[in-house]
């Protein structure tokens, strides 16, 4: 499952031709918008006004556009930030 959430060679075609056909400033505004939209529908989960599945749906949106800013920016420096993000974070829940 992790292959298919993080693999972005396997959807470079298909990012690449979103790139050609809206452009960066684009993806950049998708982007904002679908991570909205999973905001939104959280704030109406915790109150019981959508369900799980709408939840999934709206996440599986914000992770292909993030999967998207990877191909934009480069998987290589995201991967180092992830690295440093991780290693902080295992700092955090050892520190007393």
């Amino acid at each position: 499952m992790r292959e298919v959430l993080m693999d972005n060679k396997a959807y470079a075609d298909i990012f690449d031709a979103t790139l050609q056909k809206w452009g960066i400033e684009a993806q950049y505004d998708q982007a904002i918008e679908e991570c909205a939209e999973l905001i939104a529908a959280l704030k109406h989960f915790k109150r019981g006004k959508v369900t799980e599945s709408e939840i999934i749906d709206e996440l599986a949106d914000v992770i292909l556009m993030t999967q998207q800013l990877v191909f934009m920016l480069g998987e290589d420096r995201v991967d180092s930030a992830i690295t440093r993000k991780v290693e902080k974070l295992r700092l955090l829940l050892h520190a007393r």
